[in-house]
Parts: C-alpha cells; sequence; structure tokens
C-alpha cells in the first residue's frame, strides 16, 4: 500500500475508533485500490476516498417497546446512510444483539461496492437493532418493528432510502415496518421496502436470491478451471434462509450438501441435507439442528463443533460460509485448503477473517468475497422495486433468469477487472476495483457534495 493510501487509512480507523468490523472492512478495500489510484491520480486530486468512508448520514434512536407482560423494554435503532451516488441508500436491516454503530458501518460500507457491481441504480445503506426477535411472540415482533418504524419512516422513501431484511428480519418483520410505514404516511408506497410477501408487492425469487445468487457466482467461477457443481460435495455453514436456499441450489445444479450449522453446532448427513426436514425445523418450528439428527436416520449431530473441520474426514470440494461475519478464520481455511478444497464462497457478509483469505489465495483456492458472491439478494431486491415502480410482477423463471444473468455479470466484470489491474483470478482485487470505479465515477460526476 502506498504512504498516501496507508495515511488514509490510518486517518479513517483513528476517526472511528473501537469499530473493528469496520475497519476490518476498510483494510480490505484500501488494500485493492493501489493500482486504480496509481492509474487515475483524479480520485485522489478529488478526496474520493475521504468522502467514501465518511457516511453521508448516521442514524441512531431509542426504539422502546411493550413486552407481553406490560413491561417496558427499550433497544437501540441504527441506519447509516453511507453513499447515494448511484441510486437510493439500498441496504437491509439486522435485527441481532451483537448489532453496533460499528457493525452497520461495515455493512453499509460493503453494501456501496456490492451494490455497484449489480450494475444498477441504488446506492448503499445498512440498518438494524440490537433487539433480538428469538424468543419473542408475534406481537412483542410486532410492537418492536411499529416502534422501530415510527422513528426509521421520516428517513425512508422510494427515491431516498429502501430497507430490506438481514438477520433477524424476514417476511413477519417486513410485514409489520411496512405496515407501519402505510400506517403513519397514509401511502400505499410499495418500493420503500424490499422482501415483502408475494401478494402484496413482493418479487418472486426473493427469498431464494442471495442463496441462489451465491451458488450461480460459484458455478460461473469454477467454470473457469472447467469444474461445476455435478458430483461436488458442498459444505454450506448456517441454516437460515441464505443457507437453504444456497442448499437447495447446489442440489438442483447435481451437487451434495452434506453438513449444515447453527449457533449451537453441526449436522453431518452424508446422504445430503433433507433440504424438506431442514425447512420444517428451521423455517416452521423455528428449533435447532439437533432436531435434525433426532429425525434424520443415518445423520450426525455434533454440539458446538467447527462445520470446517469436516473437510479433514471426508472429500470437501466448495466451502460456502452463510452465517455471519468472521466465521471461517485462518486454521479453519488452512484445514479446508489441505482437504483439497477447490473454491470457498462467500454467501454471508465477510464471513472469512483476512487471515483465512490470505491462506486460500496462496494455496490456489478460487476464493469469492461477500460483496460479489452474495449480491443476489439486493440485486432482486432492486428488481423487486423495478416491479413496484411499474406496478408490474413478474413470473419465478424470468426472475431467476435475470438474477442468473446479474450474478453471471458481476463474475465477469470481477474477473476482467482482476485481469486489467495485473491480477488474474483475484476476485477480491477484481470486486473492490469494479465496485470503486463506479462509485467514484459517479461521485466526480455530481460534484463536491
Amino acid at each position: 500500500m502506498t504512504s498516501v493510501l496507508s495515511s488514509l487509512l490510518d486517518d479513517v480507523l483513528r476517526r472511528n475508533a473501537g469499530e473493528p468490523e469496520f475497519h476490518q472492512a476498510a483494510r480490505e478495500v484500501f488494500g485493492s485500490l493501489e493500482p486504480v489510484i496509481a492509474a487515475h491520480p483524479r480520485y485522489a486530486e478529488a478526496s474520493v476516498l475521504e468522502r467514501l468512508t465518511e457516511p453521508e448520514r448516521q442514524l441512531i434512536f431509542r426504539v422502546p417497546w411493550t413486552d407481553d407482560t406490560g413491561r417496558v423494554r427499550v433497544n437501540r435503532g441504527f441506519r447509516v446512510e453511507f453513499n447515494s451516488a448511484l441510486g437510493p441508500y439500498k441496504g437491509g436491516l439486522r435485527f441481532h444483539p451483537s448489532v453496533t454503530l460499528g457493525t452497520v458501518k461495515f455493512l453499509g460500507f460493503e453494501q456501496i461496492f456490492k451494490n455497484a457491481l449489480t450494475g444498477l441504480p441504488i446506492g448503499g445503506g445498512k440498518g438494524g437493532s440490537d433487539f433480538d426477535p428469538k424468543g419473542k411472540s408475534d406481537a412483542e415482533v410486532m410492537r418492536f418493528c411499529q416502534s422501530f418504524m415510527t422513528e426509521l419512516y421520516r428517513h425512508l422513501g422510494e427515491h431516498t432510502d429502501v430497507p430490506a431484511g438481514d438477520i433477524g428480519v424476514g417476511g413477519r418483520e417486513i410485514g409489520y415496518l411496512f405496515g407501519q410505514y402505510k400506517r403513519i404516511t397514509n401511502r400505499y408506497e410499495s418500493g420503500v421496502l424490499t422482501g415483502k410477501g408475494v401478494g402484496w408487492g413482493g418479487s418472486l425469487v426473493r427469498t431464494e436470491a442471495t442463496g441462489y445468487g451465491a451458488v450461480f457466482f460459484a458455478q460461473r467461477m469454477l467454470a473457469t478451471r472447467g469444474r461445476d457443481f455435478d458430483g461436488a460435495r458442498v459444505l454450506v455453514s448456517g441454516s437460515g434462509n441464505v443457507a437453504i436456499y444456497a442448499i437447495e441450489k447446489v442440489h438442483q445444479l447435481g451437487g451434495t450438501v452434506v453438513a449444515c450449522s447453527d449457533s449451537s453446532g453441526v449436522v453431518y448427513d452424508a446422504d445430503g441435507i433433507d433440504l424438506d426436514l431442514l425447512r420444517q425445523i428451521k423455517e416452521v418450528e423455528r428449533g435447532r439442528l439437533s432436531t435434525y439428527a433426532e429425525r434424520r436416520p443415518g445423520a450426525d449431530y455434533r454440539a458446538g463443533a467447527d462445520i470446517w473441520a469436516l473437510s479433514a474426514e471426508t472429500r470437501i470440494d466448495v466451502a460456502i460460509p452463510c452465517a455471519t461475519q468472521n466465521e471461517l478464520d485462518g486454521r479453519a481455511a488452512s484445514t479446508l485448503a489441505a482437504g483439497g478444497v477447490a473454491a470457498v464462497v462467500e454467501g454471508a457478509n465477510m464471513p472469512c477473517t483476512p487471515e483465512a483469505v490470505a491462506v486460500l489465495t496462496a494455496a490456489g483456492v478460487l476464493f469469492a468475497p461477500g460483496k460479489a458472491a452474495n449480491a443476489g439478494g439486493v440485486a432482486t431486491s432492486a428488481l423487486e422495486m423495478q416491479q413496484n415502480a411499474s406496478r408490474d410482477a413478474w413470473t419465478f423463471d424470468y426472475a431467476e433468469q435475470r438474477l442468473a444473468e446479474i450474478m453471471n455479470s458481476i463474475h465477469d466484470s470481477c474477473a476482467e477487472t482482476a485481469e486489467e489491474y495485473g491480477a488474474p483470478g483475484d476476485y477480491v482485487l477484481g470486486a473492490n476495483v469494479a465496485g470503486f470505479v463506479r462509485v467514484a465515477d459517479a461521485m466526480l460526476a455530481l460534484g463536491v457534495i
């Protein structure tokens, strides 16, 4: 990294103290930008990086709500509207006890580049709360969502900021949030939230999009080495929305997902994960993975285990981390590389630590960063916005075709950019530079704002 970039990064870290996830995301991006800054000094002259790393707006607010016993609870809400050079802020809401301002800033910063890579007119933002929907009744979740939206609504709009779901925010939560927005504004503004139910403005394939998209990207990436998913054995961490639909698409393409996980442990099923059973337990019963092994003969549940360690005892061709940030560390990456894994594809946001990425790339493993590989969710959110704007509804097949086209385009853009800047096969550099250039050029065109 040049002294200029290093000095800029030091300033970013100093100005955002105590936010390790944001620091990690900034380091990764800055580490890729040396060749593009050298080739295009106009970006440095216009202080694009200084502006890009400073959110346009950061919102922190109190969210009071009443639980089923009548007790008043208080949580903290966040929305970081990071960059709108390409379009309205776009990014999910995360409800989880781990959510802090630093978490939301890291996610929002990543979202800028991810959204730019889609080629669609959307800026980057992210939000959420330290509220935990687990163990709460539907009525408690509804009251929380209504309180959350009562503050946030004034900052939203289909031409301003369009949230979606993320961890802890699914169809139920989006419904309550949209209902409160409609109630307060007296407008049926369908495009203000995405991830809505299909019957009231949502898009087919939106639920499946992030998981499907990661697998589409992986398929395109594997093809560069003459491989595909046919006969492949795959690990998918997590068992939420992204993981479930990544598993589904891998199976459709001829692969076998032999393990998945949740916060309590790992289930290994050598014959392939029974997707119907997994859905029943996770989406209907909201239960734990240990129940899967109780109902599935031959499945092995391992409490507290590391899913990536399975590559030391059975052949694994592809790993798709879909749980949370920094879940796959250097040691796990070494295990995967030693076991002969061909590709690691980030289905979650930044699930691989910097050490893991270094190990994988040094071993020649194909590595797809989340800002590229998991862009399918936001891409389909933008397609949902298009349908809302035209009062239209697309078929499943057409929406999936559009998703596949976008993911293939993202892959090719990353690959071509890496080649252009002298780092063939480096999808991290390709994604960072391709996303940065699109946003930076728009920022220059709009002037100093």
